[in-house]
């Protein structure tokens, strides 16, 4: 309880630390002032028995969980008894965090934090974490698993989205001129043959879609394409990045008054709304973007108010389904920021549409030190794409660099 009392402390701080007055005492309320309150991380000094900051105890959280097989939720067809076998003979990477799409994104966000150097006292442990799991042999039973009969669908279109999130975080850490790149190349090299089937799934399957999946969990495709067009870009593959592009403009080009207060649904972890908007400003211009959304959100407000989308409530964390909410908290978070970042300067929407992400940020965020395995084997994923601005494609804001001291895996409490 103690130890839960400290990271609890630890969050107040940060959330505290991030409401930031300028000279003349006043809120910043621009939008570069937004993303530096977000990124402030405490100074160890503020507090002696809570040093660390939220990164480390997401990667705590995923070092604790990306082995750990059981509980599991397999989903798949069986076509004899052989696929009947515990999960680690299944799948002999992304076996743990109870399912594989949450294992995916567990060694994501274990590759993001490691490569952006944002928990520098982690980095050894969690280099050789990804070394035991990215083997050549491993990944063979990866792509065993995923050829196999009646898999054609297997985590169509979330995990396979979160897959290639994983090879682009690799692609661009091994471009780069440091000491961690020869080592990221080693991994991406091995992971090649996986990626290279799943990318083969996913030029298969878009152009028979017939229809937008407009739900609010796993199946909804704007989430997803918005990660195929990240991975596209960054690995410089022109044939997905057009055909997620084309298709996403056949989808969603003419789309108007989309029902946002019908949002969300009860066990929603995606804004259907949101979603795609964040998806539809990849691949329009500024200009077009704001003319677009003024059609698809029409009731944005332009006064700077944050309760105009009201946070997503969860009433029992141990629910599975239920503790959706508090990824939807976190997933509009960064959907906000995205369209906000995506609109021409002086659009007056601006304000309201990062207040918003910022509401919903630290909602989400506080959510992740649940003690309960239904939410923290996941949610920790989705805290660290919106802190680290990973879906607006560039570097996390220098808070990150910061020096403290990780916590042990008995002080985050995760199971």
């Amino acid at each position: 309880m103690l130890l839960r009392f400290s990271f609890l402390l630890s969050l107040t701080i940060i959330m505290s630390s991030c409401s930031v007055s300028n000279d003349e005492g006043q809120r910043d309320t621009s939008e570069q002032g937004y993303f530096e309150r977000k990124n402030v991380a405490p100074n160890p000094a503020d507090n002696s028995q809570s040093p660390r900051k939220p990164e480390h105890a997401y990667a705590r959280i995923a070092l604790d969980c990306v082995n750990k097989q059981y509980p599991n939720k397999i989903s798949h067809v069986m076509s004899s008894a052989s696929d009947v076998q515990e999960p680690v003979r299944l799948t002999p990477v992304f076996y743990g965090c109870f399912d594989w799409h949450s294992a995916v994104h567990g060694h994501w966000l274990l590759t993001r934090l490691w490569g952006n150097g944002s928990v520098p006292e982690m980095d050894d442990e969690i280099a050789a974490a990804l070394s035991s799991n990215f083997t050549a042999e491993k990944i063979a039973g990866e792509v065993a698993y995923f050829n196999s009969g009646g898999r054609a669908s297997f985590e169509r279109p979330y995990g396979l989205a979160w897959f290639l999130q994983l090879t682009a975080e690799l692609t661009e850490i091994a471009s780069r001129d440091d000491t961690k790149a020869e080592q990221a190349q080693i991994w991406l090299d091995r992971l090649k043959p996986l990626e290279s089937v799943i990318k083969d799934r996913i030029i298969t399957w878009v152009p028979k879609l017939a229809y937008p999946i407009r739900l609010g969990t796993h199946n909804q495709s704007a989430f997803a394409f918005g990660l195929f067009l990240d991975w596209a870009w960054i690995t410089g593959d022109d044939q997905m990045a057009k055909l997620i592009a084309d298709k996403s403009q056949a989808f969603h080009s003419g789309d108007r008054n989309c029902p946002i207060a019908y949002e969300p649904s009860g066990e929603d972890f995606l804004s259907p709304c949101l979603m795609e908007a964040d998806l539809m400003r990849r691949i329009l211009t500024a200009t077009e973007f704001a003319e677009w959304l003024t059609a698809f959100l029409p009731d944005i407000p332009t006064d700077g108010s944050a309760d105009w989308l009201a946070v997503g409530i969860v009433n029992d964390p141990t629910d599975g389904k239920l503790v959706h909410l508090d990824g939807v908290n976190l997933s509009r978070a960064w959907a906000l920021e995205g369209i906000a970042t995506a609109l021409p300067d002086g659009d007056a929407r601006k304000a309201s549409l990062l207040a918003s992400a910022k509401l919903h940020g630290d909602a989400g965020e506080e959510s992740v030190r649940t003690p309960h395995y239904a939410g923290s084997h996941w949610l920790a994923s989705f805290a660290t794409y919106w802190r680290t601005e990973r879906g607006l494609n560039r570097e996390p804001a220098a808070s990150n660099q910061q020096e403290e001291v990780p916590p042990s895996a008995s002080e985050v409490g995760a199971e």
